[in-house]
């Protein structure tokens, strides 16, 4: 009985965490790293107490919500070259990670200077490049992507892909699909005609 509650206690716990998780990351991306600790907790649907016994500090539930963000890309780099396909694990990665930062909203660059210390972000950025070289490597073994392609070209659509501005959420996640297709179409060899994603609207008309 009490290792049943033992159990439980900690099956809640983690929940509980999970729901702090989710809820920081969303209100970060929609308000900013502004928003109140109580605020946080309310949307998690969990006591401001117990949202301070998993994150003492903001900075720690900030942190961790950013380390997600970094797992979640390493993810995608590590699903791409574990692909049988070494083209096709190129092309899903362009994709994915467009979307992630498309997903992302600023967060991790206002993470970055709001806590320059809190994290070792040399040791992520080698960790990320050599992932990427690697990736191009075995992308250019398939005879498909155009040889001159370095790793200076992927982190120059990032920061491009950085730069939409859209209306909405939505939106901006829709333009990244279609930048990530054009990109793709411009990493081959031989560019196939493809359909692209549809057309988002960026940007509100100019009024006539």
């Amino acid at each position: 009985m009490t290792t049943h509650l033992t159990h439980t206690m900690r099956s809640d716990a983690r929940d509980n965490r999970e729901r702090i998780l989710d809820a920081a990351r969303t209100v970060f991306v929609t308000d900013g790293l502004d928003v109140p600790m109580r605020e946080i907790a309310r949307r998690a649907e969990v006591g401001p107490a117990t949202l301070y016994r998993h994150f003492p500090t903001k900075e720690l539930l900030v942190a961790e919500a950013f380390t997600d963000q970094m797992r979640a890309c390493r993810a995608i780099v590590d699903d791409g070259l574990a692909d049988p396909d070494p083209w096709h694990g190129f092309c899903r990665t362009i994709e994915q990670l467009c979307e992630l930062q498309a997903r992302d909203h600023g967060f991790t660059a206002a993470f970055m200077s709001a806590f320059p210390h809190a994290i070792d972000f040399a040791a992520i950025r080698t960790s990320s490049l050599t992932g990427a070289a690697e990736l191009i490597r075995k992308a250019k073994g398939t005879g498909r992507l155009r040889p001159e392609i370095v790793v200076d070209d992927l982190i120059l659509m990032i920061m491009a892909n950085n730069g939409i501005q859209a209306r909405t959420p939505a939106a901006r996640v829709a333009a990244s699909r279609r930048f990530a297709a054009l990109m793709i179409q411009a990493f081959q060899v031989s560019p196939v005609a493809a359909p692209l994603p549809p057309v988002p609207r960026l940007m509100p008309l100019s009024p006539k």
